[in-house]
């Protein structure tokens, strides 16, 4: 009998140290494959970098990818601890689809129970977003924007076919901008949030790597 191939990684990419903590004292248990929690720096060009020097690594092949970490919300009555999966990322670069969108969603209401989960376009940025450029982000139909997603996701499919998603919580939003009092505690929300959403990557993981029909 032949060996069975070894299960395709998963490459976790996150900006901040703070994501990063959350992400380790999360939830481990339960991962179909081999896990790498990789935190590339802020802003598009680092997670450029970061994720095409990682990708580049063979044990990391076919790796798939999943950005995560903060963001801010564009629609009305969104809120510290939100969370939203993106249909796809988008910036001056490209766009591109998002691999198991349904799955997430189902799994994150299992793993996060009572927070509300935000499905549509993901925009990325070079620099925060506050005030009136949010409103003319939130006309082009996109839900939420953060620094490195897009980034993240355009550099991985650039290094090789391979499933992507992208899954943020939300730490600013309209009515709860980052300089309003309040900012702490929004701030922990969504840091204990985003400590409990490992289960529900691991299950998008498994997914895929299950044969198909």
């Amino acid at each position: 009998m032949s060996p069975q191939p070894a299960p395709a990684p998963l490459l976790i990419a996150c900006a901040l140290g703070i994501e990063q903590l959350a992400l380790r004292t999360g939830e481990r248990g339960g991962a179909g494959g081999p896990v790498t929690v990789l935190r590339t720096g802020m802003g598009p060009r680092a997670a450029e970098r970061s994720v095409t020097r990682m990708l580049a690594d063979p044990a990391l092949a076919g790796a798939a990818v999943l950005a995560t970490g903060f963001c801010a919300g564009l629609a009305p009555g969104m809120h510290p601890g939100d969370l939203v999966v993106a249909e796809e990322t988008r910036d001056p670069a490209g766009t591109i689809p998002c691999v198991g969108t349904d799955l997430l969603v189902k799994e994150l209401v299992r793993a996060v129970p009572g927070r509300t989960v935000h499905t549509g376009p993901l925009t990325g940025s070079d620099r925060v977003i506050r005030g009136q450029e949010r409103s003319d982000l939130l006309s082009t139909g996109a839900i939420a924007v953060d620094m490195e997603s897009a980034a993240t996701l355009l550099s991985a499919v650039r290094t090789g076919e391979r499933p992507v998603a992208a899954v943020r919580v939300v730490v600013d939003a309209p009515e709860h901008e980052l300089v309003r009092i309040g900012t702490l505690r929004g701030g922990i929300s969504a840091f204990r949030v985003l400590r409990s959403v490992l289960p529900a990557f691991f299950e998008w993981h498994r997914s895929l790597l299950l044969p198909r029909r």
